[in-house]
């Protein structure tokens, strides 16, 4: 019973932020408009300000782990592949590269960090599980989504540059770079700048869950119900299934395994929506993957951490 309450204080509260969204949404106190407007200021602004200062107060001298961040990075190579080749299962070629980004690229920036906070107080170990994922889901997004492109002639050039100007310019790998230059060259944190940075960061988790959960809508998840709910079993349960006993067998155990756990087992990236749009694709698989997993990882994500906890693991 101590283990299930632990899981349940670890999660629930997450997912009653995100319920407040949806409470607000409906109340009207939140309208489309405002939530888009809300999910890119935590995209812009708050969340690559709560990842610099998480990089800038990290000690990479005490908390660098190569073999942390060499997995991380194995884990999300894996996942491509293995995504890729369920995706041939899909009937219709036209939403495979939704279904191939949504299953591997995990809500790691947003949930991870809002997960890992409420268990330990703190993000922790969570900016190297950053460090070696999102360039990377960033990077594999593009080339899924230009190669398995609806209805894709030859490959369309300008698309590919401007899209890869978009990753080098995306305002959470900016983030990451430079929290983790200012802490490799020691800057000093003057109290101005760092409460200052700090009054932003705390808006990316809060504001972030909130704006998930006023964007969910019921009806257009039923729209593509027999591959979302494939898409969502691979992105809540069968990745993890895969990922979690390989990091027990490398040793990974506490903060370790609770990161592994989120880029494994947690629900697709609301960003994936943006950038299938953006790149061609309908999106429609996509929005209902995002809500589906997001809803279904409540109670997934809790069950994994009970059964870790319960091991010993945690």
């Amino acid at each position: 019973m101590d283990n299930l309450i632990f899981c349940l204080n670890a999660t629930m509260p997450i997912f009653c932020t995100m319920l407040l969204g949806y409470v607000f949404r409906q109340i009207g106190l939140m309208d489309g408009d405002f939530v888009k407007k809300l999910n890119r200021f935590v995209f812009k602004v708050a969340l690559p300000m709560l990842l610099l200062e998480d990089m800038w107060e990290a000690d990479f001298g005490t908390l660098w782990d190569g073999k942390f961040v060499g997995f991380c990075i194995g884990v999300t190579v894996i996942s491509v592949l293995v995504c890729i080749l369920l995706s041939r299962m899909v009937r219709d070629r036209n939403i495979r590269g939704e279904f191939v980004q949504a299953a591997f690229r995990s809500n790691t920036a947003i949930l991870g960090i809002a997960f890992i906070q409420n268990i330990y107080g703190a993000s922790g170990i969570a900016p190297l599980m950053l460090i070696g994922t999102v360039p990377f889901y960033n990077m594999f997004a593009v080339v899924v989504l230009s190669f398995m492109k609806p209805n894709r002639g030859k490959m369309d050039g300008k698309l590919i540059k401007d899209t890869l100007k978009g990753i080098v310019t995306n305002p959470i790998i900016l983030g990451i770079v430079a929290g983790v230059i200012l802490s490799v060259c020691s800057v000093p944190q003057v109290p101005i700048v760092q409460k200052s940075l700090h009054n932003l960061s705390v808006l990316a988790t809060p504001l972030g869950l909130m704006a998930m959960g006023a964007s969910f809508e019921g009806k257009k998840a039923l729209a593509m119900i027999r591959p979302a709910s494939g898409c969502t079993f691979v992105r809540l349960i069968g990745l993890a299934a895969i990922v979690l006993p390989l990091a027990i067998l490398f040793g990974f155990r506490g903060e370790q395994i609770v990161s592994i756990l989120v880029l494994s087992g947690s629900s697709s990236a609301v960003s994936s929506f943006i950038m299938a749009k953006n790149m061609g694709h309908e999106g429609m698989l996509t929005s209902s993957v995002v809500m589906m997993t997001t809803l279904g990882s409540a109670f997934t994500m809790t069950t994994w951490l009970y059964v870790l906890r319960s091991l010993g693991y945690v």
